[in-house]
C-alpha cells in the first residue's frame, strides 16, 4: 500500500529536520562526468543543487547538453562524438555481450587523445587549483583524473557499490556474499556460485584496469602529460566516495567511513499529474494501470518487431489502462494504451493506481519504484540491469522475465501475478517504510560530506590504512609463511635423513661385521 499524502509529508519532514549547519564560505567544485549517459548526470545533479543552494559554486563537464537552470550551476559539454549512449542499440548487445565492452576499448583511449584538446576542457584544466574539490564519476572516467592530482577528490559510484573501486579504498569485498559489478547469485552462494563470483571479481578488475581497457587510456595520458603519476595512483588518492545505494535495496555490505550511501537521493515526492494524465490513470477504476517504460539510454523504438508486437498484444487481453513511453508512433496499439514519447515517471509511479511498473531494471528506475512502493516486472537488456531484475525478484518486489523468452501469454500471466498476489503489495510498502526510514536525506549527507573533504583539505583521515588488495589479504605474509613451512620441511627432512643414515647405516655396518 503506498503512503498516503500526509504521511508522506511527515515522512519527509522526519527527513529534512536535522538541517546542515550555514558554510563557512562559498565553495567552487568542479564536477566531472565526461563519459557518461544521462542517467548518470541524474544521480550528480542532486548533489550539485543541494551544494548550490548552499551558495556553493558548480562547475559540471559532461557530454550532455546543459540541462539545470540554476543560478549556481555551470554546465559544460565537451561535444566529442566517442561515446553517445543514446545512439546506441543495446538490444544488438544481447546477442553478443561483449560489444559493449568493446566499444569502451575503443572509445576510451579516442576520448583521451582528444578531450584535452578541447577549449572548454584545457581552460578548465588549466584552472583547476582555483577549485575546493574535484567530483569524478567514478564509472568510465579514468580519463579526467589528471585533474585530480595534487587536489582533494572525490568520487560519485554512479552504479552503487564496486568492488575494484572499493579494494583501491582499502575494503576488499569478500566474493563469497558481495556481488560483483555486474553480476549477482542468489543468497546463500553455493560453492559453485562462490567460484564464479570469485573469478567475476578478479577477472573484471584485472581486464579493464591492467590489460584492455586502462593501458591504452594511459598510453594517450602519459603522452600528454608525461610528468603526471599513474592513473591508478592518483585514483588512490580520493578521500570519499559517494555511493548510489542502500541497504534496504542493494543489500549489507561493509563500508568504510570513506564509502558514504547516498541511493535514491534522485528520487522525490510525487506532483500533480497533468490533467489529462490524472484523469486517464484516475478514470481505470479499481483495475489500476500498468506503466512501461525503457528509461532513456534504451528507446522504445530500438525494441525488435517480434517483442514490441508481443506487448501490443497482450496489452489488448489485460484488465488495466497502460501508459506506454514510446518515442514513435505505432499502429494497432488497444484503446486500453496511451502513448507518449516523455512521461513524468515519478510522478506516475507516486499514484496509488498504478499497479505495476514494467521497466528495464536500470539502477535509477529501479530505486524509484523502492521509493514510490510500485511492484515491477523487469525485462533487462544489458549491463547491470539483470542484476537489478534478479534483485528485484529475490527481494520479492516483482519478477523479472528474459527477452529471449518472453510469450504474449508469459507477459499476461506475469502482469496478474503481480497485480493479483498482494505479497509484491506488501513487500514494495515494506522496502519503502525502511527506505525513507533515515536520520537524513540522502542529499544532505552527500552535501555534509563534500563541505567535510573541503573543510579538512582532503580529510586524510578518513583513508584505510589498507592500501592495496596485496596488503589487505597479507599475501606476502601468506608467502612467507608458505616459504617458511617449505624450509622447514626442507630442513626437517635432510635431518631426518641423516639421523635415518646415520641409524640405518651404522646397524648395517653392524650386521656385516657379524658376519
Amino acid at each position: 500500500m503506498k503512503i498516503p499524502a500526509p504521511a508522506f509529508v511527515l515522512v519527509l519532514v522526519g527527513v529534512a529536520c536535522a538541517e546542515l549547519a550555514p558554510p563557512e564560505r562559498s565553495y567552487k567544485i568542479l564536477m566531472l562526468l565526461p563519459v557518461s549517459s544521462k542517467s548518470h548526470r541524474n544521480v550528480f545533479m542532486p548533489v550539485a543543487e543541494g551544494l548550490a543552494d548552499r551558495g556553493h559554486k558548480i562547475v559540471m563537464l559532461a557530454n550532455n547538453p546543459p540541462a539545470s537552470k540554476h543560478p549556481n550551476i555551470e554546465e559544460f559539454d565537451h561535444d566529442l562524438p566517442d561515446f553517445k549512449v543514446e545512439g546506441m542499440d543495446l538490444f544488438a548487445t544481447r546477442a553478443d555481450p561483449s560489444g559493449v565492452f568493446n566499444l569502451f576499448k575503443k572509445a576510451l583511449p579516442e576520448i583521451a587523445k582528444k578531450l584535452y584538446k578541447v577549449p572548454v576542457v584545457k581552460e578548465l584544466y588549466d584552472r583547476r587549483k582555483e577549485f575546493d574539490v574535484v567530483v569524478i564519476d567514478h564509472m568510465f572516467n579514468e580519463v579526467v583524473y589528471p585533474f585530480a592530482h595534487e587536489m582533494p577528490f572525490i568520487t560519485i559510484a554512479t552504479p552503487g557499490m564496486d568492488s575494484r573501486q572499493s579494494a583501491v579504498l582499502g575494503n576488499v569485498l569478500n566474493p563469497a556474499y558481495a556481488p560483483s559489478l555486474m553480476k549477482s547469485y542468489p543468497l546463500p552462494m553455493g560453492m559453485l556460485h562462490r567460484f564464479l563470483n570469485a573469478v567475476e571479481h578478479i577477472m573484471s578488475a584485472v581486464n579493464w584496469r591492467h590489460l584492455d581497457v586502462l593501458p591504452p587510456v594511459q598510453k594517450e595520458i602519459s603522452a600528454q602529460f608525461p610528468d603526471l603519476p599513474s592513473l591508478l595512483d592518483i585514483e588512490r588518492n580520493q578521500s570519499l566516495t559517494l555511493l548510489n545505494s542502500h541497504f534496504t535495496m542493494n543489500g549489507v555490505l561493509p563500508l568504510l567511513p570513506s564509502q558514504v550511501e547516498v541511493g535514491a537521493m534522485h528520487c522525490r515526492p510525487g506532483k500533480p499529474l497533468p490533467e489529462d494524465l490524472e484523469s486517464w490513470i484516475s478514470g481505470a477504476g479499481s483495475e489500476g494501470v500498468v506503466y512501461f517504460s525503457l528509461g532513456t539510454v534504451a528507446q522504445g523504438h530500438s525494441m525488435p518487431k517480434k517483442y514490441r508486437d508481443m506487448f501490443v498484444e497482450a496489452f489488448k487481453k489485460i484488465k488495466q489502462r497502460v501508459i506506454w513511453k514510446y518515442e514513435v508512433e505505432l499502429e494497432g496499439i488497444s484503446d486500453n494504451v496511451l502513448m507518449r514519447k516523455w512521461l513524468p515517471q515519478q510522478d506516475i509511479l507516486a499514484h496509488p493506481n498504478v499497479k505495476v511498473f514494467i521497466t528495464h531494471g536500470g539502477l535509477l528506475s529501479t530505486q524509484e519504484s523502492f521509493y514510490h512502493s510500485t511492484p515491477v516486472l523487469a525485462v533487462p537488456i544489458f549491463g547491470d540491469q539483470p542484476k537489478n531484475g534478479l534483485n528485484i525478484q529475490d527481494s520479492g518486489l516483482g519478477l523479472m522475465l528474459v527477452w529471449e523468452e518472453l510469450t504474449v501469454d508469459l507477459i499476461v500471466s506475469s502482469l496478474q501475478e503481480i497485480i493479483s498476489n498482494p505479497k509484491y503489495e506488501t513487500t514494495a510498502a515494506e522496502v519503502q517504510s525502511s527506505l525513507r526510514d533515515q536520520p537524513d536525506s540522502p542529499k544532505d549527507r552527500a552535501v555534509f560530506w563534500t563541505e567535510y573533504v573541503i573543510r579538512h583539505k582532503g580529510a586524510l583521515r578518513l583513508r584505510s590504512p589498507a592500501a592495496s588488495r596485496a596488503e589487505y589479504l597479507m599475501l606476502d605474509v601468506l608467502l612467507a609463511l608458505h616459504v617458511a613451512v617449505l624450509v622447514a620441511v626442507y630442513v626437517l627432512r635432510r635431518v631426518l635423513g641423516a639421523i635415518a643414515s646415520r641409524v640405518f647405516g651404522s646397524q648395517t655396518t653392524g650386521k656385516k661385521k657379524t658376519e
